[in-house]
């Protein structure tokens, strides 16, 4: 049977339509050029994805290069945790690059669009400018120094990188068109004067490159066949073939900038100055807070280097702008560490429950499959003994019968050991039971193939041996907004939807001894409660556990009530 051919995506065939024009194989090459002016979130690692999966695809160097042309928002902080994510997420870069490499080589063709009367110095303001940039419908006006010799702009220009001018006093600018029907062509900025110290270069600059300018000149540089970016700088596309050809030698393989829509997920947001608007207002823990959708944060939360390439994939390749739900993030942790995770048992809002009739002194040990999804893994200890933790929300004294858990005069199996019945309870001053008195079938243990371990009751509960018990924090992280596009309200600031409950911390849960060796990053699936992750916070005197997702979805039950 043939083997089904792959469906291409529109940056694939447009590669395959290239190379049927002839376009030499060994020629392709791809890059992923972020700024490093804050974290990356879910929506870079699309392009991460796309850009480094069409260099798996078609065999072909895939550059890292730092868009590094803006020194006041610009830290070394940010080019370490862009590599970190990268690599974390499984992929290598063939060279790293940064814009700041190309520094002279960008101001050396600036001075030969002097020379060719096709860039000049303006004094006026940034108001000034963009008033005289017109509308779409309406034309722009020269600027008043636009027909300036070009020995007075070489001489300005200079005197604007020895630093002899202040910010804001002079800009570069290229002369194209103040008619032009896209405004991006209208006379764009290319340099300004920017006297701020720069993570590689130091003070040796006073002037600093446009991204319109540096982009597809490092593209060409480093020789990019195909220069992939999102759909908000489509329209840049003409001013980028514009400086292409101003310095394009017809010997050297030309970059082609082609879009797709930028990934948008539901219940965030994915403007890095918002993201950083959250960090420095104290409304999260930092960049990797665990609700925040940058990579380091879904790393810390306890998300899986697969799943989000498997999300990204999932989600595609658009051409329109669309908004992912988030739903789908979480059904590939999910998926994934279905078949992977340990299963545990952890008790987070204890109650404890006395078996009477269970010896005082007796300890057992009970055996549980660590994954019923793998056969290879194992079964592991749990100690079990006559006084036990459970969910205080596993037990009601009295309920209908849709309620399949323990309530007074009934049955249900403790999960892997015995089945117990409710007969009383024990409530303090207040009201507030303080524990549970149940009795067990001795002959109902699971696994133990008497007639009474294969008794079937309707409900059945997790639990962990108050004596083997293991305290620890646990951390209920849920989404951050409560609007869907927290963003999209112009008569709202995004963080008037910030969910109050996105974060609920529990000091007083338990979890069973196997859990004493957990290490960080460690994923389990807590049965019946969700999958976690041990947090970086977690020291050798006291575990800390993130909720990576909850099994069931629980975000929809409480939309479904609104």
């Amino acid at each position: 049977m043939a083997e089904e051919k792959k469906s291409l995506n529109f940056i694939e065939q447009i590669i395959e339509d290239d190379l049927k024009a002839g376009l030499d194989p060994t020629k392709l090459r791809f890059r992923f050029p972020p700024e490093p002016n804050g974290y990356l979130h879910i929506g870079h690692a699309s392009s991460i994805c796309l850009n480094f999966g069409l260099g798996q695809e078609y065999k072909a160097p895939v550059n890292l290069r730092f868009d590094d042309t803006n020194p006041a928002k610009e830290e070394q902080e940010y080019v370490d945790a862009i590599k970190e994510d990268i690599q974390w997420l499984g992929f290598k870069w063939a060279e790293e690059l940064y814009s700041s490499d190309y520094f002279q080589q960008l101001f050396d063709w600036a001075i030969l669009l002097i020379e060719k009367g096709k860039a000049y110095v303006d004094d006026q303001t940034s108001a000034q400018i963009a008033e005289q940039k017109g509308t779409p419908t309406q034309d722009g006006v020269n600027s008043p120094f636009r027909d300036r010799s070009v020995e007075e702009n070489l001489a300005l220009f200079k005197k604007m990188k020895n630093g002899d001018f202040e910010e804001g006093s002079h800009v570069l600018r290229a002369k194209i068109s103040m008619t032009a029907k896209n405004m991006l062509m209208r006379d764009p900025i290319i340099y300004r004067v920017l006297k701020k110290s720069h993570h590689r270069t130091g003070n040796d600059w006073n002037i600093y490159p446009m991204y319109d300018w540096t982009h597809g000149e490092s593209d060409y540089i480093e020789k990019v066949s195909h220069s992939i970016c999102t759909l908000e700088f489509k329209h840049h596309r003409e001013l980028y073939d514009w400086f292409l050809d101003q310095v394009y030698d017809k010997k050297d393989l030309r970059p082609k900038q082609r879009e797709f829509a930028r990934r948008n997920l539901s219940y965030t947001v994915m403007s890095k100055r918002k993201l950083l608007q959250l960090v420095e207002d104290g409304l999260v823990n930092g960049w990797d807070d665990p609700r925040m959708p940058t990579i380091s944060g879904l790393r810390r939360r306890g998300y899986t280097p697969k799943s989000i390439r498997d999300f990204s994939e999932t989600a595609g390749i658009a051409k329109r702008d669309n908004v992912t739900d988030i739903a789908l993030l979480e059904f590939h942790i999910k998926n994934e560490l279905n078949k992977t995770a340990p299963r545990v048992m952890a008790v987070l809002n204890p109650v404890k429950l006395v078996i009477t009739n269970y010896p005082k002194n007796k300890e057992e040990i009970l055996f549980a499959e660590n994954n019923p999804e793998d056969e290879n893994a194992g079964t592991r200890e749990i100690p079990f003994s006559r006084e036990i933790y459970i969910e205080r929300e596993d037990f009601r004294e009295q309920a209908n019968k849709k309620f399949f858990r323990l309530k007074l005069d009934k049955e249900v199996r403790l999960k892997n050991a015995y089945i117990i019945k409710a007969n009383s309870v024990v409530k303090d001053d207040n009201g507030e039971i303080t524990e549970i008195h149940c009795t067990y079938d001795e002959d109902s243990k699971s696994g133990s193939g008497s007639e009474a371990s294969k008794r079937k009751v309707k409900g059945t509960i997790h639990w962990v041996s108050i004596k083997h018990a293991v305290n620890a924090e646990v951390r209920l992280y849920d989404r951050l907004f409560t609007d869907e596009a927290p963003d999209s309200h112009k008569d709202k600031d995004f963080k008037e939807f910030i969910n109050p409950d996105s974060l609920q911390i529990i000091n007083n849960s338990f979890v069973e001894p196997s859990l004493k060796t957990a290490e960080i990053g460690d994923r389990f699936q807590f049965q019946r409660l969700g999958y976690f992750n041990v947090d970086l916070d977690s020291t050798s005197d006291g575990l800390v556990f993130n909720r990576i997702v909850p099994l069931r979805d629980s975000w929809a039950k409480m939309e479904h009530k609104k």
